[in-house]
């Protein structure tokens, strides 16, 4: 009677914890599995832009060179790490359920949320490479540029006889200015915070659609729409709502929308202005917190989804 209790009891399945452990084993796997891709051939493209910028446009005077440089290669960093996270995120999913490797990782067993958050950190820590390389890049060509330019711009002074120590004072200034400095790697970090929300929403798109094509279009079309989110709020909302209506709609974009001009600071440091510690502070925060929400629905979705 007893064996006979015992054998009809269902079997206690033990509950899998999170491990931090098997989440970095996936993301250092989910790397590995990108540079396979051939993904990082991005970077020899930026280097190559990166060495042009520099060293085109000699006519022009220090200033806007230097102008130039900064605008061109963040330029090229912001489309490297969107194009990046969204492509490497729309293609790390369904590849997986391809190559039949997503069930055997789940079959481990292995939770989803484990699996999930290994694949994100994964691509971020692939863009965050790729974005500290191409920072030292131009660090250093931004470094070498500015003391060839100012070494040029004195001895034009001098051979016009206008090397007076207020005036190699400025130009030593304007060109200390919008050289190389502290702001040039805040701009890169405001950059990857952007990349990380971009990516957490490929993340979600792609846990809940069948089609990479589809993952792709829509996030970029949500790239889009995040950018001038200011717009829409001040032709649309505002004219025609007004009190909670207007708030309630705004809530609900930021929500479907990610406000990603609060991370464009790339304007302010190619124009040479400081960025202050609170708006580092603040774009953090806020990465985080659309990382963090944008995270728990992408969870929420792929438990509930039959593989």
């Amino acid at each position: 009677m007893s064996e006979a209790t015992t054998s009809s009891v269902p079997a206690m399945v033990p509950k899998v914890r999170f491990s931090p452990r098997r989440v970095w084993t996936m993301a250092m796997a989910t790397v590995t599995q990108l540079v396979r891709m051939k993904i990082l051939a991005f970077l020899v493209i930026f280097c190559l832009l990166a060495v042009g910028a520099g060293f085109a446009f000699s006519v022009i005077n220090p200033e806007q060179q230097l102008n130039l440089l900064k605008s061109v290669t963040l330029g090229a960093l912001q489309i490297f790490s969107i194009v990046i996270g969204v492509v490497s995120t729309a293609l790390l999913i369904p590849k997986d359920m391809e190559d039949r490797t997503l069930y055997t990782i789940l079959s481990k067993p292995v939770p989803r949320f484990d699996y999930l958050l290994g694949k994100l950190l994964g691509v971020l820590l692939l863009i965050g490479g790729g974005l500290i390389v191409m920072d030292a890049v131009l660090s250093l060509i931004l470094w070498l540029r500015q003391s060839m330019l100012l070494e040029g711009a004195v001895a034009r002074m001098h051979l016009e006889k206008m090397d007076t120590p207020e005036a190699v004072a400025q130009v030593s200034e304007i060109v200390a200015r919008q050289g190389l400095t502290w702001n040039l790697h805040w701009a890169v970090w405001a950059i990857f915070l952007k990349a990380t929300v971009v990516t957490t929403v490929a993340l979600l798109l792609s846990s809940i659609a069948s089609s990479t094509l589809f993952t792709i279009v829509i996030t970029l079309c949500i790239t889009i729409i995040g950018h001038g989110e200011g717009l829409i709020r001040e032709f649309f909302f505002q004219p025609h709502l007004s009190g909670w209506a207007g708030r309630a709609a705004t809530l609900l974009l930021a929500a479907i929308c990610p406000d990603l001009a609060q991370f464009d600071i790339v304007d302010s440091v190619v124009n040479g202005e400081i960025v202050p510690w609170a708006a580092v502070y603040d774009m953090t925060g806020i990465a985080a917190l659309y990382m963090t929400v944008y995270l728990f629905v992408t969870h929420l979705l792929f438990v509930e989804k039959e593989l």
